[in-house]
């Protein structure tokens, strides 16, 4: 089995639905402190609510910015993530303007991420959601050079949402081990994106992620614990 923290301690429990209700989200919240989860990931619009279950607790609050297509402005995103964390946020999982990427607009890259990094200070971690759907490895190697050189924590496969949209795939090994081998040991890797079971749990967290995205989070804890070794 890997080493390292235990398997709890890389999961982002994730709900990101447009029609999570309160209740979805105290559900979110008492699953992540009866597991002890890193982290809960939610809609700014939840960051309240969850801070205050979760004050006091190992569990942290994370939430997006230019979720999930990546295309508002860099300064819009930097105002989504600062009043996020007025209300508890302690992780900001933004995404990149893809199409700026893919025009070869770099510049425009590094700003967006930059007006989010300046806008978290040093006490909020920033995740880079680079979207890999939409782009080719060289393009992959890019964006995590991008995120790495303006600061960021993490840099993260998906959002979950635009490889079903694309009809491309989510988080994968390939995908994981490149930006891995592109930030180094210097910065974390997020793995989201059709992470349901304790089996591609462990195939991320062995391509070097070490923290994981989803919303099956309870379902693959029972897996380990019922004895799922990785594969």
């Amino acid at each position: 089995m890997p080493t390292g923290p235990a398997p709890e301690r890389l999961i982002d429990h994730t709900n990101l639905k447009a029609d999570a209700t309160r209740a979805d989200l105290e559900r979110l919240c008492n699953e992540a402190l009866e597991h002890n989860f890193i982290a809960v990931c939610v809609n700014p619009a939840r960051v309240e609510l969850c801070a205050k279950m979760l004050a006091g607790s190992s569990t942290r609050v994370a939430t997006v910015a230019g979720f999930p297509l990546g295309a508002s402005l860099p300064e819009v995103k930097a105002f989504e993530a600062a009043r996020a964390i007025e209300r508890g946020a302690q992780e900001i999982d933004m995404v990149i303007n893809i199409g700026a990427l893919l025009d070869g607009d770099e510049k425009a890259v590094a700003a967006d991420i930059r007006a989010v990094r300046e806008a978290c200070g040093g006490d909020v971690l920033v995740k880079v959601i680079i979207e890999t759907c939409y782009l080719s490895d060289a393009q992959k190697r890019t964006a995590c050079r991008i995120a790495l050189r303006e600061g960021a924590d993490f840099v993260k496969t998906s959002t979950g949402l635009g490889y079903a949209a694309s009809g491309g795939a989510g988080a994968t090994a390939d995908d994981v081990k490149l930006m891995r081998r592109v930030v180094g040991p210097e910065i974390g890797v997020k793995a989201a994106g059709g992470i349901r079971d304790a089996a591609t749990f462990w195939t991320m967290v062995r391509a070097g992620a070490n923290r994981i995205g989803t919303s099956a989070a309870v379902a693959i804890m029972r897996e380990i614990r019922d004895g799922a070794a990785p594969r």
